[in-house]
């Protein structure tokens, strides 16, 4: 049970003293005109409160992903929980927080054009590619993946209800919408009941779990797995042969970090009725999501009397999907078995179609298209199009370039955060150390995947190492070249 709490704090901590310091560095002003105030439109430029953007930005963040990575990740063990919490702290909220920063600083541009304006164009056409690429992947994802729960449920059985291209198309339906209409028609009036949701069903399974997991860890369970001689598991191979490096960070991003975060990023920043809110809504929102991917991993790790086999047989059988229902309904009994339902079909929908609504502005943006109805109607008609066809090829396919789109956009904005702060003088260490940190992690799985070089993981490793330590010494004599020029923070 200690080992909860102890996640919490960290992440509680984390937001109450690492977030401040983080803010000094971005040059939030709260006096000035928010993008929302000097662009308002109606369509995408609309004033949202605070709260409720908080609460959007969250669910768009979060979906399934801080449910189903963390279950994923529950098979590397306890040390699933640190690369939740420190990713998170150290590496996603800074994230996340720099993508609103730097989004609501240039007007709610998208980050491909940001690129533009802080590196050139070779960078711009790199984000644009792998934003568009990633945006993309994660709408079909969450098209396959709640059409296929919805059809296999027993409560649908022998009714046209059962068919998944039946559901497809009526997800596709309300993506259409959801691309089309203002953000203020469907987005802004049901995602916050919808964050709600999330953050009643996280508590509900974080409760039930500290009063009836069979198998939670105790404090002495977890530091028994990182003595002496366990200190090179970190390195080492799962109980299946999977490696930990660098195969645990690209399981469990959303919770970590995450690419995905930064294309939602614009989507609030557009709406955001003034810069202090930046800190509360984006850093905020992914801590709270650093808090529902531990909830998720102490899940699979206590749920399963027969503990990683019991785990890893469930997944076999059905999925994380399986899991969150299995779970839901052991501990919460039919309120779990409604929740779980919501989670696995509802949220990836609350994704998907702001993954689409990204992709529009991204597009919108790169090419200067006006925002009129027939615009918008010509890009999200082939979009959508594309996007129904691609839901017939493997979804483990599918999913795999997602992953890697993920990690590679995340290692991007993180270097995109470097150079805005070494623009202002200001600490850049707080982006540039996880910038270097994720890089290693991006290349270490391309050379060892089977999408990319598939090597085998004795020569990923020391590569991705390698690139890290090369990073950090080139960091350090451009600081160097840098510092007498550096500004001094008030």
């Amino acid at each position: 049970m200690i080992i909860f709490f102890i996640c919490l704090t960290i992440l509680i901590l984390g937001y109450k003293f690492y977030s401040p310091f983080v803010e000094k560095q971005a040059g939030m002003d709260s006096t000035v005109d928010t993008p929302q105030k000097r662009f308002s439109e109606g369509v995408d430029y609309v004033p949202i409160h605070p709260v409720r953007a908080f609460l959007i930005q969250f669910l768009n963040i979060a979906g399934v992903g801080p449910i189903f990575g963390p279950i994923l990740g529950a098979l590397y063990g306890p040390v699933a929980l640190v690369w939740i919490v420190l990713g998170n702290v150290l590496g996603g909220a800074v994230h996340d927080f720099y993508s609103g920063v730097m989004s609501i600083k240039e007007d709610g541009k998208s980050l491909p054009e940001i690129a533009g304006k802080y590196y050139n164009v070779i960078f711009k056409g790199f984000m644009l590619v792998f934003t568009a690429m990633l945006l993309f992947f994660v709408g079909v994802v969450f098209i396959m993946s709640p059409a296929g729960l919805l059809s296999n449920l027993d409560l649908f059985k022998d009714t046209f209800l059962a068919n998944n291209t039946f559901w497809v198309l009526v997800i596709l339906g309300y993506y259409f919408l959801a691309t089309l209409l203002p953000i203020d028609k469907i987005i802004t009036k049901f995602y916050p009941i919808f964050g709600l949701l999330m953050i009643v069903m996280t508590v509900a399974v974080a409760a039930s779990l500290l009063m009836n997991a069979p198998h939670l860890p105790v404090a002495g369970d977890f530091l028994a797995y990182f003595e002496a001689d366990h200190a090179h598991d970190f390195l080492e191979p799962n109980p299946d042969g999977l490696p930990t490096w660098p195969l645990l960070f690209i399981t469990i991003t959303c919770g970590a970090i995450s690419g995905f975060h930064s294309t939602q990023a614009p989507i609030i920043a557009r709406c955001l009725t003034n810069e202090k809110y930046v800190r509360p809504v984006y850093y905020g929102a992914m801590m709270c999501e650093g808090i529902v991917g531990c909830v998720w991993a102490l899940a699979g790790i206590a749920a399963f009397p027969e503990g990683y086999a019991g785990l890893k047989a469930m997944l076999d059988l059905g999925g994380p999907g399986l899991v969150v229902n299995h779970i839901a309904n052991s501990y919460l009994g039919v309120f779990g078995g409604i929740m779980a339902i919501i989670a696995v079909a509802v949220f990836p929908i609350t994704s998907g179609d702001t993954a689409f609504r990204s992709l529009r502005l991204t597009v919108v943006d790169a090419f200067n298209i006006p925002q009129s109805l027939r615009n918008r109607l010509l890009l999200a008609v082939p979009i959508l199009t594309i996007a129904y066809f691609m839901t017939k090829l493997d979804f483990s396919v599918i999913w795999r370039y997602f992953a890697f789109s993920n990690m590679l956009l995340s290692t991007s904005v993180l270097w995109l955060a470097t150079k805005y702060l070494f623009d202002r003088g200001t600490f850049h260490w707080i982006a540039s150390i996880p910038a270097v940190i994720a890089t290693s992690v991006t290349l270490s799985y391309i050379m060892t995947a089977a999408i990319g070089f598939n090597l085998s993981a004795d020569l990923g490793k020391p590569i991705g190492l390698a690139v890290a330590v090369i990073g950090l010494i080139i960091l350090a004599i451009v600081h160097s070249k840098h510092a007498p020029n550096r500004k001094k923070i008030a």
